[in-house]
């Protein structure tokens, strides 16, 4: 093994390390906006790192250029559609539940809502 394949596998091996630890986060968090930012740092930052040493790996090629221009689109559009995603979350009314108002949980008591529901029900609680 020359020194360009190490560093190739240790920069895939640490963009995998980073996936998983953000996979294990998203079942660990229990609110959305955290899930939400979670998933979007660490799965930029583990295909990033996954690529450049994919990009390391196959050396300077068309393959590689092909790689920089995937990158350049993550490292763009995964935190804009982040972004999206939790502002319309926002923008429809979507709160945690230690934010809920008190017309909000009487709304969520009747069942007279419906997103009232899917909120108590991702949580864990009664509909």
């Amino acid at each position: 093994m020359n020194l360009q394949e190490i560093i190739s596998i240790s920069l895939i091996a640490i963009g995998i390390i980073f996936l998983i630890f953000g996979t294990i986060a998203m079942f660990r968090f229990k609110d959305f906006y955290p899930r939400v930012l979670t998933a979007t740092k660490v799965d930029t930052v583990g295909m990033i790192t996954l690529l450049v040493g994919l990009s390391v790996r196959h050396g300077l090629s068309f393959f590689t250029l092909k790689l920089i221009f995937i990158m350049v689109i993550i490292f763009i559009l995964n935190p804009l559609v982040a972004h999206v995603v939790a502002r319309s979350a926002y923008i429809c009314g979507y709160k945690l539940k230690g934010e809920m108002d008190e017309e909000s949980a009487e709304c969520c008591e009747d069942d007279q809502m419906d997103w009232c529901a899917t909120i108590t029900d991702e949580e864990g609680g009664d509909a």
